[in-house]
């Protein structure tokens, strides 16, 4: 009997959610089959969280069914969704780093068993499905991919019928993906179904069956994502024609823009991550990528170029010949240094403050907003007029509060007002994060054009898939350590993910020896 054949596990019909201003979700009906493994997929702002929340219990829908095993059942909370049989794993994790992965199994349960008990239930459930995980190690010393299998283990020692998976991949290394895609291919066997939620459109086409597309919070299209291809599946989630990216260079022989050289910092505590002697170069027109793990110091990294954190910092930085180590954040920005933190509310921008506001905040030298400590109030409405146009924000005008954007318009806001500075070197950590697929192709076409004119940038990122479009050599950081460029020119995927994965989270190891693995 096929999935096709069989009643539906999860069925929603008629699902509306509305929010002040908003239609979240809007008449959304779809059905998810006993062993199904079941896509999600949509831009950001298409309605999939909302959508995931109400069949999880956190929301309640306005209007709509929903019928589970041919039962129709109200779901008010989290604790009832997971007594019908449905779990879910969540982007990020709710785990506290400071204790043991028993205690936060335990915590995280409803009714858990004596510790004895949940510990060799545990136990099985790793065995079972092949997962490494030691009970008894504290969460701060585990990897990413560590972290999430405690919220898989405990959702599993639940026995769920249905299990939503939120965006899991974004922080794991190839090999950890791989082995979480064939634990989700046995639990499907095993008649469990997965809601699965990703914009990474390869993946749904190798782990899933069908997938649900949403737009605007409407059901806009039902495929099969073996057949389709990542292009066509992109284009039905914008409604509309991707474009390519153009004008990146093959090779890059200009001169050295951007030196750093035998950088080290201490790391916060309680948990920071020291860097250690990262050094790298960047010509002019190069695109230098930084993969890695989240957690393994690249925020560190950031602050320490940008100039936010000096103290303790060791090593040497250069912008075109010329030391800026000891130079301030405004300094650096005066000479040529433009960054966007990982951040994007609250770091790269003020929410409160408007769009002009946010303008001075890193463009008032470079760009004249300011004089004699005097804010130019028609220069920084300008200025930032001409970004909203540039980048084709989506906003009421240069008056209008960072905190009112979306997501992707205030990253393209961000992006755009650092851009537009004309810098020597950028340096961007998390370019695209959350951001929907027109507006990340946008601002990945904005970079390229930007390093066409001679700037040397360095862009951070989890997504190996957009270093690898975007970038002429990718390093990779673990622990603080930064491994020697590669070029993109074939390159090998295992290779950095054992980089990726070196010795974080391990008992031991060196890092010479992640090297010699890789």
């Amino acid at each position: 009997m096929t999935h096709i054949d069989m009643a539906p596990r999860l069925q929603l019909s008629g699902i509306t959610k509305r929010f002040p201003g908003v239609v979240a979700n809007d008449q959304v009906s779809f059905s998810v089959a006993p062993g199904e493994i079941h896509a999600l997929l949509g831009e950001n702002g298409a309605g999939k969280s909302t959508l995931v929340k109400i069949s999880y219990g956190v929301q309640k829908a306005d209007e709509g069914t929903i019928v589970f095993d041919g039962t129709p059942v109200a779901i008010t909370s989290p604790r009832e969704a997971r007594a019908l049989g449905i779990g879910m794993v969540f982007q990020h994790f709710s785990l506290f780093e400071a204790m043991t992965v028993l205690e936060n199994i335990a915590l995280g349960m409803d009714n858990p068993p004596p510790r004895r008990e949940l510990e060799a239930a545990i136990r099985d459930v790793l065995a079972s499905y092949d997962l490494t995980l030691d009970p008894h190690r504290v969460v701060h010393t585990l990897s990413v991919g560590e972290r999430q299998r405690i919220e898989i283990v405990r959702a599993l020692l639940q026995r769920p019928k249905l299990l939503i998976m939120d965006e899991p991949t974004s922080v794991l290394t190839p090999q950890e993906v791989e082995q979480l895609f064939e634990t989700l291919r046995r639990l499907a066997r095993e008649g469990c179904s997965v809601l699965y939620i990703s914009h990474k459109l390869h993946e749904i086409k190798e782990l899933c069956e069908t997938a649900t597309i949403l737009r605007g919070g409407k059901v806009v299209a039902t495929c099969d994502p073996r057949e389709e291809s990542t292009r066509s599946m992109a284009e039905l989630m914008i409604g509309g024609d991707l474009k390519d990216l153009s004008g990146r260079q093959a090779s890059v022989d200009g001169e050295v823009r951007f030196a750093v050289s035998d950088l080290s910092a201490p790391g916060e505590p309680p948990f920071g991550t020291s860097l250690k002697d990262i050094s790298f170069t960047v010509r002019s027109g190069e695109l230098l990528g930084i993969a890695g793990v989240a957690g393994n110091g690249q925020n560190e990294l950031l602050q320490v170029l940008s100039g936010e954190r000096m103290a303790g910092v060791s090593g040497k930085i250069m912008i075109d010949g010329g030391t800026i180590s000891n130079r301030s954040v405004g300094g650096r920005r005066a000479l040529g240094l433009a960054t966007v933190p990982e951040e994007r509310n609250g770091h790269a921008a003020v929410p409160g403050l408007s769009l002009a506001e946010n303008a001075v905040l890193s463009a008032r030298r470079r760009m004249g907003l300011a004089a004699g400590g005097i804010i130019k109030a028609g220069a920084a409405r300008a200025y930032a007029a001409s970004v909203i146009d540039a980048f084709s924000v989506k906003a009421t005008g240069p008056g209008a509060l960072a905190g009112s954007l979306s997501g992707g318009n205030l990253q393209k806001f961000v992006m755009g007002r650092e851009i537009m500075q004309d810098p020597a070197v950028l340096v961007v950590s998390q370019p695209t994060w959350g951001v929907d697929a027109g507006a990340a192709s946008f601002i990945r076409q904005a970079m390229i054009d930007l390093a066409a004119q001679g700037a040397a940038i360095v862009v951070v990122s989890q997504d190996l898939d957009e270093l690898l479009e975007l970038c002429d050599r990718i390093a990779v950081i673990n622990e603080g350590r930064l491994s020697e460029p590669m070029d993109v020119q074939g390159i090998s995927i295992e290779r950095v993910g054992l980089l990726m994965g070196g010795i974080h989270g391990a008992h031991g190891n060196d890092h010479a020896g992640a090297e010699r693995a890789a």
